[in-house]
């Protein structure tokens, strides 16, 4: 089937009440965008660019508009979040008395609390942008974390009721792994014929470009230290991308029901 123009894998679209169906077509509208963002990223925060936002911020507020921000970012096509830290940065780097760099720690202390800002307009300009922006921002991340360790936990849940015994990030770290999986099964098990060793926990859809990255920088490293292993995107994923299973890493949708497990006595 396709959704948004991609082809995407066995998705029941009304699974568990809707959920899955918003999920899912919420995370391919979160990477489409921030696909977007990346491409004119070069050419939307350029000195130029920034210093242009900052006038018009500034001239809005000498004419005692609202929304400033808001309407700003829908007309020069940038997200919300994002316009506003570089307002925010502007700002604080044109206030600052002693011309010293701001620190990013504290920029993002500001985004995450813009009660702190001392400026009362731009506190509250910098608060709309953030609870307004679908995709960036402290409050997106916050939710996303979230969702992410609601289905890790519905992983181990699942794991439990199984009587499989695993392991979790936790432990694998004070056993002195620093890349770790979500899951690893203390025995292995087989799903549909290959065999499993780690399971990693994906609240999202996996597109081609994230799914390279995540091969790349996580489940390669997993493969070299646990051996093969399995993928699940709980919202769906692109059907060409399940390539590596002879290779030891397989891709799922949802929690398999096809186990076989191993028999440690052999």
């Amino acid at each position: 089937m396709e959704l948004l123009g991609v082809k995407v894998r066995r998705i029941n679209l009304w699974d568990e009440n809707s959920r899955l169906s918003h999920y899912t077509f919420n995370s391919i509208r979160s990477q489409e965008y921030q696909k977007k963002m990346k491409k004119s990223h070069h050419l939307k925060y350029s000195p130029d660019a920034q210093d242009l936002y900052y006038k018009r911020y500034k001239d809005g507020v000498s004419k005692g508009r609202q929304h400033i921000l808001l309407d700003m970012a829908d007309e020069v096509d940038l997200s919300l979040a994002l316009l506003a830290r570089i307002i925010l940065e502007k700002h604080l780097a044109v206030s600052h008395r002693d011309g010293e760099n701001i620190s990013r720690s504290y920029l993002t202390q500001l985004m995450k609390e813009p009660n702190l800002i001392e400026d009362p307009i731009l506190a509250t300009e910098i608060s709309q942008c953030i609870y307004s922006d679908d995709f960036y921002g402290p409050l997106t991340d916050s939710i996303k974390h979230a969702i992410g360790y609601e289905y890790e936990v519905k992983l181990k849940r699942q794991l439990g009721k199984l009587g499989h015994s695993f392991i979790g990030e936790d432990q694998m770290r004070l056993k002195g792994y620093d890349k770790t999986p979500d899951v690893k099964l203390e025995i292995p098990i087989a799903v549909d014929g290959y065999i499993v060793n780690w399971i990693e926990s994906k609240a999202s859809f996996g597109d081609d470009f994230t799914h390279k990255t995540y091969l790349k920088d996580q489940f390669w490293s997993y493969w070299n230290r646990f051996g093969p292993g399995m993928v699940i995107y709980w919202f769906g994923f692109i059907e060409d991308l399940d390539v590596n299973q002879d290779k030891g890493i397989i891709l799922r949708h949802e929690f398999p029901e096809n186990i076989v497990t191993m028999n440690p006595l052999g």
